[in-house]
């Protein structure tokens, strides 16, 4: 078994609230501690540069605002960054056998030969430097870009990044749950019928871990052993 290699990409960077250890477990960090500009984010799949161009792009598809908080508080790259490092992104759920039709029908679905990896990877080269850029500059960076395939998945991507289980490395502090109200995989709201009867209620959301009261091991993490 070899050593697994982290990239590493400062957690001030997105934004300076988010800490994974190499467990991959997530904490916050306050804007008052000193330490929080030396704290390190692991990454399995994205070079830090392509991590940065992510980021910011999916900040400004789901931007924070007077609503609540957005990717670049959710650790949406973290999220996408897992994804495409496990089978995912290996396009193991995908039949990937020819016939390939790039220009295939929308409601069929892609259709094309590139992984989500390769469609990330090649696809980002043609954003270099997008994270340096102003708010309209990427805005307009992305508009030319909205009809291509790497946009769909970056879309995507940050919508599952903002509201899966925090256990697959997005929704940090389930920000993305209570932005919605969602409370999370509850099993039973029956304790708390009496307790709230014809008042509105909003409970705290929990994980799938806090529910099932143990670990969870995601699927983009089954490859690790062997990594």
């Amino acid at each position: 078994m070899r050593r697994r290699q982290f990239l590493i990409l400062s957690a001030a960077s997105i934004g300076g609230v988010l800490v994974y250890s190499l467990d991959r477990k997530a904490s916050r960090v306050f804007a008052q501690e000193k330490s929080a500009q030396t704290l390190k984010i692991p990454l399995r799949f994205f070079t830090k540069d392509e991590a940065m161009i992510v980021a910011a792009a999916a900040a400004r598809i789901f931007p924070s605002d007077d609503s609540g908080p957005g990717a670049k508080e959710a650790g949406v790259v973290i999220f996408i960054d897992r994804q495409l490092a496990g089978p995912w992104g290996r396009d193991r759920y995908r039949y990937a056998e020819g016939p390939f039709d790039e220009n295939g029908a929308r409601e069929f679905g892609y259709q094309g030969k590139a992984t989500p990896r390769e469609t990330y990877r090649e696809g980002l080269k043609g954003l270099k430097d997008f994270d340096s850029l102003t708010s309209e500059q990427q805005d307009k960076k992305l508009q030319q870009i909205e009809n291509t395939h790497l946009f769909a998945l970056l879309r995507q991507n940050t919508i599952e990044g903002m509201f899966s289980d925090p256990v697959h490395g997005g929704n940090a502090d389930m920000v993305g749950w209570q932005l919605v109200g969602f409370p999370g995989p509850r099993m039973s709201n029956y304790d708390e019928v009496d307790k709230h009867f014809g008042e509105a209620f909003r409970p705290k959301p929990v994980t799938l871990e806090q529910v099932l009261h143990r670990k969870v091991r995601p699927s983009e993490d089954e490859d690790t052993a062997s990594a």
